[in-house]
């Protein structure tokens, strides 16, 4: 079976609404900084009332990272859940400007089009409130699995584990994908989401998928420890490949044999720090797609993820593949 795709990305079809703020704001707000919230329809109204001038940029982690997948050549498709309504119409033009293949129907429901409210200190730091909407109720029904059966490759995003209906989908799409010889890649998305699944992200983490995605503080809470190193212990050799970011630390890239540890990329300034993780699993992957050696594709990863917290937005503006070849020829 062939696949029109190198890689299917199933996650949050959400726009961003991107504002500055202080950490007295965040205090006043009861927010902790650097963290995910979800939010209510009446807490994201509150909170869009209280944030200064906005920014809409479409944006959803997995979304993300298949916008610099497909900056970097690969060919595409984004699976997610929309309405027909002005941020359904902007989520879907933007997908697809950016040259991923967006083909889930609208949703049918009344629920509206999810937004994530994202305040950035000026650390740079991102603290995100997300109202999921429509985008939360993600089933087996808006799933093209024939997608997932031919394709090399398919990522689940782990902040769309929360309910049961996606989460029924992102199983369904592993069992799918292994039964057709094809590699499943899981991100762990943030800390609250670990320790709310931790049980299942465990069972990901150890086999369940054959590459597996997490920042330094994903992984220690996910083997419940303070020390880094036990917990790359206990997660090496566990998937297939394991890539562990560490922001200015760099990465480090984990086989049963091999611990592959590379700098992160200079910077040309740090404004915002929202969608580095995103963009470094999408580099990452498209050079795993193209068959490139595991410390390149961590290369890739790490040059996608300093383009993105050079400016506001989680969508690359620079371009990704000149980037990357000036860094690797």
């Amino acid at each position: 079976m062939t696949s029109a795709y190198d890689i299917v990305v199933i996650g949050n079809a959400l726009v961003d609404v991107i504002a500055s703020a202080d950490d007295a704001f965040l205090a006043e707000s009861g927010l902790q900084k650097g963290s995910m919230h979800l939010i209510d329809t009446a807490e994201a109204e509150r909170l869009y009332g209280r944030m200064g001038p906005g920014r809409e940029v479409s944006g959803g982690s997995g979304s993300n990272a298949a916008v610099g997948m497909a900056a970097l050549g690969r060919r595409v498709n984004f699976i997610g859940r929309v309405s027909n309504d002005q941020l359904g119409a902007v989520f879907a033009h933007d997908i697809r400007a950016s040259g991923v293949d967006f083909t889930t129907p609208y949703a049918a429901d009344t629920m509206p089009t999810g937004r994530c409210l994202i305040l950035v200190t000026p650390d740079a730091q991102r603290t995100m409130n997300t109202f999921l909407g429509t985008s939360a109720m993600l089933s087996e029904t808006d799933v093209d699995y024939d997608l997932i059966a031919a394709s090399p490759l398919t990522y689940l995003e782990g902040y769309l584990w929360d309910a049961a209906e996606p989460r029924a989908a992102m199983a369904k799409a592993c069992e799918v994908a292994h039964a057709n010889g094809r590699r499943v890649s899981f991100t762990l998305s943030d800390v609250f989401c670990v320790e709310r699944h931790r049980a299942d992200f465990l069972r990901l983490a150890q086999g369940g998928v054959d590459i597996l995605f997490a920042n330094e503080n994903e992984l220690k809470s996910l083997y419940e420890t303070d020390d880094f190193d036990a917990a790359v212990a206990a997660q090496r050799g566990a998937c297939e490949v394991s890539v562990i970011t560490r922001s200015e630390k760099g990465a480090i890239v984990l086989t049963k044999d091999a611990a592959i540890t590379i700098p992160a990329e200079p910077a040309a300034r740090i404004v915002d720090t929202t969608g580095a993780g995103d963009l470094f699993a999408g580099g990452f992957l498209a050079g795993f797609s193209e068959g490139r050696a595991l410390g390149d594709c961590a290369v890739m990863g790490a040059v996608a993820a300093a383009e993105i917290i050079s400016h506001i937005g989680a969508r690359p503006e620079a371009d990704l593949a000149a980037l990357v070849a000036k860094r690797l020829g």
